[in-house]
């Protein structure tokens, strides 16, 4: 689940690059009943200076049609350290032919206000920590979004992060 919070939008005075910038800004923890790691959320800060940043749910024609590169906006790359080195996770699911599943998501059409058409604001990801398939109890993440104009931003990464199974 993606949550998205406008700190602010069309200020008079601020300009932004018009190529996505985004900022790793924190990351926190849920834990379940049974007292391990279940969900997390990840907190980035972002700017886009000419405010084309998100897709409408109709928006599914080339390029962000189902299964082109650019459907999702938000990619995020989930790793595990395996045995010292952090290897990137594909996970695929129980059904044979079915698509992997990912963490990738959408982020809506934020509209900006006024005559400066910037954006600023946070980005919230819900992502499930705990991967039950897997013994390793290390995790990162690496995500960067992309706008209409297939601008892409900045790679981040999370810090390395200890999952209690």
């Amino acid at each position: 689940m993606l949550w998205v919070l406008l700190a602010s939008c069309g200020k008079e005075t601020q300009k932004f690059s018009d190529i996505p910038f985004i900022r790793y800004e924190g990351f926190e923890q849920l834990i379940n009943l049974q007292g391990k790691d279940s969900i997390g959320i990840m907190r980035l800060y972002f700017t886009d200076g000419d405010g084309d940043l998100g897709l409408s749910p109709s928006d599914t024609l080339p390029p962000y049609n189902p299964g082109s590169l650019f459907y999702y906006n938000f990619i995020i790359d989930y790793f595990e350290k395996q045995n010292g080195t952090f290897v990137k996770v594909v996970v695929a699911p129980p059904i044979p032919g079915a698509d992997t599943i990912t963490n990738n998501s959408r982020i809506p059409r934020l509209v900006p206000q006024g005559r400066n058409r910037s954006l600023e604001g946070t980005l919230l990801m819900e992502l499930f920590t705990n991967n039950p398939l897997s013994a390793f109890d290390t995790i990162k993440y690496r995500a960067y979004i992309i706008d209409r104009a297939l601008n892409k931003s900045n790679v981040i990464e999370t810090p390395e992060l200890v999952i209690r199974k």
